[in-house]
């Protein structure tokens, strides 16, 4: 574990011990059922999702919601609503808990010292919406309009086509009046909705040097301020997450997607705690899914259900190219060295893998800090904390209400690094595509880069098309980052041994791009910048990491290498949504390509990454999907 981890682990629990003391700790759920055992479920079923987290649980509410398709979600992960789920402080508390994830290493990374990374994600229903850190963002426009086109100019997969299913998929709830002024705040209702069951709200307090750490975007030339975290535009915001403020805990796919409406529902059927095998596809049609007990380690207990319109993927990006990939969809070379027959030779099933670098930019010690209370004092000051706690029994207002995160900078190349940035474009833009892809690369899958490479180094030349991102703790120690749009493209793989139990083999070849690491060496002057350079400047901080003697390129790099984890938890990209003839696995439809009956609604069609983080986007897919299915259907 990261030295970063470490520290965030340690602070989550923390803050779950003094959340735990005196909240609920969980949300009542009177009518909600889940199967007892495989005997309950029917034959067959309209259609079959595969994965009940964020993605899944969407599909399966909107399409059962008029009661005339039977739907049945099949979840490995538990049911669970204990306090590490809901508690809102601190955020993403169950990311640390091993029964609510899956939790397995990585292939060795080249480019990080041969270190191996640890693999997450959400093992639970309700996905890793129910353990993640809560921070609700959207992308830059240019984000969107890019993925549709890749099919050509009259794709609705764009960011008039998803603005509607944003709007539908959120609860937005504005900041007091109170907060807003308080801290300038800019906010605009239009770009949100207010009749989804899942929450986007802001907590009752902010520390307040956040304010101070804001505004200090305003001493870097080119930093805007737009005028909501959901308008498309790159800049300096605030962002609500995803918390219920009516009982102030987490709002997720499960609480909004599933709580109280299994029994009002008698064509909905959930079924935990199993692990799909395969797809069973008879002609070109996929029939039926084969699966077995969670804790099965082998085929012979495993049951089938059969779907009569769809089995739908929505097992996330790790999962759902392990699942196709054992069905016998995938590129050939690999099924063959694993003994899966054959039954789409399809490229594109787990390549193009993209993650956000999760970087620890340079921090800083402010040594002059009038500025109470902070992050910290809710780690360290235990008189704070039983204040916090007593507050919060009393009105459930107060620093428990704050989750992981409500702003930062979200910044385009031009801004970052004013003065190489057309440098660094070109090199790209003038690269083979196939040059730093994996040797093996089947021709589509690299003609799907080259489309990428010339739409990404377009988005890089946009003033409104964001690669860096600085998140703000409100701490007297600060300054983490997050890389937006890596290059570097890994891949998702069965087991060639194992192909049904043991976990795929994840390579996120991170830096195997070198723009990756020209774009990450102006992270740190950039950062510097902000700290030494802008109105922060009086707070006298002082450099801890990696020291205000790294200064070289090579230093710096070296400093990269040893520190760099590149996943931020937001694996996209492989199933991605792309012509065929690209690379692609799904259709603007987000059907299989070379099976009927087949869809996947997930992160994993992403085809490249949004200038945010993931949880928002995946929502806005999964809503614009429930409507394209039920068109079709």
């Amino acid at each position: 574990m990261s030295l970063f981890r470490f520290f965030l682990a340690v602070t989550l629990l923390h803050l779950l011990d003094a959340a735990n003391a005196d909240s609920p700790a969980a949300r009542y759920i009177p009518r909600s059922k889940i199967l007892d055992k495989t005997d309950d479920l029917l034959p067959e079923y309209d259609f079959i999702i595969i994965g009940g987290g964020t993605a899944g649980l969407t599909v399966a509410d909107r399409l059962t919601e008029g009661l005339e398709y039977s739907v049945l979600v099949l979840e490995r992960g538990v049911f669970q609503n204990s306090s590490s789920v809901t508690t809102v402080a601190g955020g993403g508390q169950g990311l640390f808990d091993p029964t609510l994830t899956f939790n397995f290493n990585s292939v060795p990374q080249a480019g990080l010292n041969n270190r191996s990374i640890a693999v997450y994600g959400g093992m639970i229903l309700g996905g890793s919406s129910g353990v993640n850190g809560m921070q609700v963002l959207r992308g830059q426009k240019e984000d969107y309009n890019r993925w549709g086109s890749y099919f050509g100019p009259s794709s609705d997969w764009s960011w008039e086509g998803l603005l509607p299913y944003f709007k539908k998929a959120w609860n937005f709830h504005p900041p007091s009046v109170e907060l807003a002024n308080e801290f300038d705040m800019k906010y605009d209702a239009s770009y949100w909705g207010n009749t989804s069951n899942v929450h986007a709200s802001f907590p009752t307090m902010f520390w307040p040097v956040l304010k101070m750490q804001m505004a200090a975007f305003q001493d870097i030339p080119g930093v805007d301020y737009p005028p909501d975290s959901g308008s498309g535009k790159a800049g300096a915001y605030w962002h609500p997450a995803s918390v219920d403020p009516g009982t102030v805990l987490r709002s997720f796919a499960r609480s909004g997607h599933w709580d109280d409406i299994n029994l009002e529902r008698p064509n909905y059927h959930t079924l935990t705690e199993q692990r799909v095998l395969k797809i069973a596809v008879q002609g070109n049609r996929a029939t039926s899914v084969i699966f077995v007990s969670a804790n099965a380690t082998d085929q012979s207990q495993a049951k089938s259900v059969k779907a009569r319109k769809e089995i739908i993927m929505a097992a996330g990006s790790i999962h759902t190219p392990q699942i196709l990939q054992a069905s016998g969809i995938g590129p050939k070379k690999l099924l063959k060295e694993a003994g899966v027959p054959l039954v789409v030779d399809a490229p594109g099933v787990g390549s193009n893998f993209q993650d956000q670098p999760f970087v620890v930019a340079p921090t800083f010690n402010f040594t002059t800090f009038p500025f109470h209370p902070d992050f910290y004092d809710m780690i360290l000051n235990q008189t704070f904390i039983a204040e916090a706690r007593a507050q919060f029994k009393k009105d459930r207002t107060g620093p428990l209400t704050v989750s992981s995160g409500y702003c930062g900078s979200w910044l385009p190349l031009q801004v970052i690094a004013p003065e190489s940035w057309e440098d660094i474009v070109e090199r790209y833009e003038s690269q083979d595509p196939a040059a730093y892809l994996p040797s093996n690369s089947d021709k589509a899958v690299i003609a799907g880069y080259r489309a990428q490479q010339k739409a990404l180094a377009k988005s890089m030349r946009s003033k409104n098309s964001a690669l860096y991102n600085l998140f703000l703790r409100g701490g007297y120690e600060d300054g983490s980052a997050v890389y937006l749009h890596p290059t570097s493209r890994g891949t998702v793989q069965i087991n060639r041994s194992d192909p049904f139990f043991s976990p795929p083999e994840v390579d996120y070849r991170a830096l195997s791009n070198p723009t990756d690491l020209d774009v990450l060496l102006k992270f740190t002057p950039f950062t510097r910048k902000y700290f030494l350079e802008t109105r922060l400047r009086t707070l006298n901080p002082v450099e801890l990491t990696p020291g205000a003697n790294v200064t070289a390129p090579a230093d710096i790099e070296a400093w990269l290498r040893s520190v760099m984890i590149p996943s931020s938890f937001h694996p996209v990209g492989t199933a991605a949504m792309m012509p065929r003839h690209l690379g692609g696995v799904v259709d603007e439809e987000l059907l299989v390509y070379g099976v009927q009956g087949l869809r996947v609604v997930d992160a994993s069609v992403i085809p490249d990454l949004p200038g945010s983080y993931t949880q928002q986007t995946v929502y806005a897919i999964a809503e614009k999907a429930a409507d394209l299915i039920k068109r079709r259907a």
